[in-house]
């Protein structure tokens, strides 16, 4: 990633911009009271956060800013069959499915919106979490501020979820499964498609895989202010 940000901002361009690399927890190339704003997009639930914020509060200056945020499962905000029948495979703690494949406890931070990491009061202040949680009656029908949503084709979105850590990992446990696509028998994300196809009619039709749907992410943004 950094290689490909490299890529994207040569030197001669943008000669202010540098990429290093370094856990959250440990800093040593930058210097105290030096950054102006800390972003964290879908890393922070794998922090150490007794390790955290000692570091971030000797980095960011008095007033500094910091941002995280992450997001859980989407949610077929159209289709609530098929959103329960996801649910199904990716919280069911069966060796088939997906639920157990998740590397916790940081998983389970970012699905609840990345409640458990709390700034020491002593060291910031104006906390404020904005959240959204997605409804099941159509788009932009959940609850709190939406930030992230997208239209997908059905064939699009299987291979989204084939992009996921605990897919990975149910892969390693089951190498001998291969998706139709890729002219196997199938594998589990088939699996999971089948049914909700079975539980949708509208994604029955020939040529199913080039149906698009809304997908919109439960999400939270944790801001808090250097005191």
């Amino acid at each position: 990633m950094i290689q490909q940000a490299r890529s994207l901002t040569p030197k001669e361009q943008f000669a202010n911009v540098n990429f290093e690399e370094a856990s959250a927890e440990r800093m040593p190339f930058q210097h105290d009271s030096s950054v102006d704003m800390i972003v964290a997009a879908q890393a922070a639930h794998w922090f150490d956060q007794a390790k955290l914020f000692p570091e971030m509060e000797r980095i960011v200056r008095k007033g500094g800013t910091l941002a995280f945020w992450g997001y859980g499962d989407h949610v077929f905000v159209e289709f609530p069959r098929a959103t329960k029948i996801l649910r199904h495979y990716t919280h069911g703690r069966d060796s088939d499915l997906l639920g157990s494949y998740w590397p916790q406890p940081g998983r389970s931070v970012v699905q609840n919106k990345l409640r458990a990491i709390q700034p020491p009061s002593e060291g910031w202040d104006n906390v404020r979490r904005i959240e959204y949680e997605p409804g099941s009656e159509g788009a932009r029908s959940g609850t709190g501020t939406m930030f992230l949503y997208k239209r997908l084709t059905l064939r699009d979105c299987m291979n989204y979820i084939r992009t996921w850590s605990s897919f990975n990992a149910w892969q390693k446990v089951h190498p001998t499964a291969q998706s139709r696509e890729a002219g196997g028998r199938g594998d589990v994300v088939d699996e999971m498609f089948d049914r909700m196809r079975s539980a949708e009619p509208d994604w029955q039709s020939n040529g199913w895989e080039e149906i698009e749907i809304e997908i919109e992410w439960p999400t939270g943004l944790l801001l808090a202010k250097k005191r």
